[in-house]
């Protein structure tokens, strides 16, 4: 995205089946519209991966309506008004206009109401208040289009008030300039989620978690990292140093070598220098156990160099596995002092590409056979060959694994 380009045309969203949900409850005294992150997506020209309704019908009418039209609804939030429509397996988001009584955190006391300028008033930011009609136009009470315009995320109304009624704003702020903002975040956001920081101690860790790792994602989170550094807010949020610069590498690498973005390489990245940094980060986080051996299995990253050579690289391919020994070897190469066109580092990146990890040919019958009894020796004579067969580079023949399994036997024999 460039500085106060052109918006798209939001009346792209028209199309069905979304269209054929609009055109069933916005009819008969009721209106419904398209709102939130389709807007403002579409008119960015960005991809939309789901759709929100909003209807001025109450929950019980929309069920009807869907109904009649012969579609699924499940009352995912029916308490908030919430209803998720399935037409020919699209799930929609179906909400009856609302607006807040009282706020705390997730949770919030609400009314029904046919208030458009109410309902656009209690979202968080003017570039997600904006609301497309059946007609193909863009409604907005917030400035939101002007936003999108400047790509600034701004606060509706007072940011101070706002970030109050939720601390999960003040990562939502970060996450959404890094996604959608340009330049400088707004001044008075920034100065708004300074002084709150400390709320965000409160939130859950879940939360946390899910902002942080969709920031991590974004096309300018490094800029936008680097200010949540500057302020204090990201140590508030890792418990620890953040490592901006192998972050900055780590991105610049993926793109180069042709990578998927990935959460938690990047947030290796960002804050795991040794083992208990992914062991605090887990923790913080709430990481899910997977996530959590992703960040811990990165802690030997600085054994690796590509001078130790191919066969080292092997070895160490073998005993990794591809995933957690690409990991080490990008998380290496974005704290060495080599660039992302280095070709030594993109051999070694590439090399679970070009190799297979073969699997060990070896097997405790092979050693009963040679007169190993099972029990501990037995395991002891497997192991011994598997590091034989390591340390050989991997034969394959027969004749050369055959010879391994023949003096291993011997050794273990002598030593019994």
């Amino acid at each position: 995205m460039t500085d106060r380009a052109p918006l798209g045309d939001a009346a792209s969203l028209l199309r069905a089946p979304a269209a054929r949900l609009l055109a069933a409850l916005d009819r008969d005294g009721e209106e419904a519209r398209i709102v939130g992150g389709a807007v403002r997506n579409a008119l960015l020209g960005l991809a939309v991966n789901e759709i929100d309704i909003a209807t001025t019908a109450i929950p019980d009418e929309v069920l009807r309506r869907v109904d009649t039209a012969g579609w699924k609804a499940v009352p995912t939030g029916i308490e908030h008004g919430t209803v998720t429509v399935l037409i020919d397996g699209a799930p929609f988001e179906v909400t009856t206009l609302r607006r807040d009584v009282e706020t705390y955190g997730r949770k919030a006391k609400v009314l029904f109401g046919r208030d458009w300028v109410a309902d656009a008033e209690r979202r968080d930011f003017t570039i997600n208040a904006l609301s497309l009609s059946q007609d193909g136009k863009v409604h907005d009470y917030v400035g939101g289009l002007a936003d999108l315009v400047l790509r600034r995320v701004r606060f509706i109304g007072d940011p101070a008030q706002r970030i109050a009624e939720d601390y999960l704003r003040i990562l939502r702020f970060f996450r959404f300039h890094a996604w959608y903002g340009a330049g400088e975040p707004d001044a008075d956001g920034l100065n708004a989620c300074i002084r709150a920081r400390a709320g965000i101690e409160s939130l859950s860790r879940e939360r946390v978690r899910a902002e942080l790792i969709k920031l991590l994602l974004a096309p300018r989170a490094t800029p936008t990292l680097a200010i949540m550094a500057e302020t204090g807010l990201l140590g508030s949020v890792l418990g620890g140093v953040a490592l901006l610069a192998s972050f900055e590498n780590m991105v610049k690498i993926e793109a180069a070598i042709g990578l998927e973005a990935d959460a938690m390489r990047r947030l290796g990245a960002l804050g795991v220098a040794v083992r208990e940094d992914g062991e605090r980060l887990a923790q913080r986080l709430r990481l899910s156990n997977a996530e959590s051996q992703e960040l811990i299995a990165l802690e030997g990253w600085w054994r690796i160099m590509p001078a130790a050579g191919e066969r080292l690289a092997r070895a160490l391919l073998y005993r990794l596995g591809p995933r957690h020994f690409s990991d080490q070897v990008l998380l290496a190469w974005s704290r060495s002092a080599a660039g992302v066109a280095d070709p030594a580092w993109q051999a070694l990146a590439r090399l679970p590409e070009i190799w297979t990890v073969p699997a060990f040919p070896l097997k405790a019958a092979d050693f009963i056979q040679r007169g190993i009894a099972a029990g501990p020796t037995l395991g002891a004579a497997l192991r011994a060959a598997e590091e034989a067969w390591i340390a050989a580079n991997f034969p394959g023949d027969h004749t050369a694994v055959a010879s391994i399994a023949d003096r291993v036997a011997r050794e273990i024999v002598s030593m019994s």
